[in-house]
């Protein structure tokens, strides 16, 4: 088993910054790839993902260019540097850990980002 433990949500105004943590403990030996998803009530949508050992990454279209994603193997955390951010940003993120390419096995329990106008 995997744990995730999500931090760094809360209020911010349009235009400005957070950076989420996801800190991984148990199995992490297993972990292939990691990644950020957004729920906003709606379908929970993928943000960001990498690999955890080569770093590979993807961005949704709607987050490129603000949002970068990084992982520190000796600390077992991920990172969602997320900028300029905009009120449709706001939603609960949720981070994921993968044991393979396929689909995600582990979840943390989410934070809530909110941007105001």
């Amino acid at each position: 088993q995997v744990q995730l433990v999500e931090s760094g949500g809360g209020l911010v105004q349009a235009g400005g910054s957070l950076r989420l943590s996801c800190a991984a403990s148990g199995r992490t030996f297993s972990i292939y790839g990691m990644g950020w998803f957004r729920q906003n009530g709606k379908e929970r949508d993928v943000v960001s993902t990498i690999t955890w050992s080569r770093g590979n990454t993807y961005y949704a279209d709607s987050v490129k260019g603000r949002f970068t994603i990084s992982r520190d193997n000796a600390k077992n955390t991920v990172y969602l540097q997320m900028n300029n951010l905009r009120p449709e940003d706001t939603a609960v993120y949720y981070c994921a850990a993968t044991r393979d390419k396929g689909p995600y096995d582990y979840w943390g329990q989410g934070t809530q980002v909110t941007v105001s106008s």
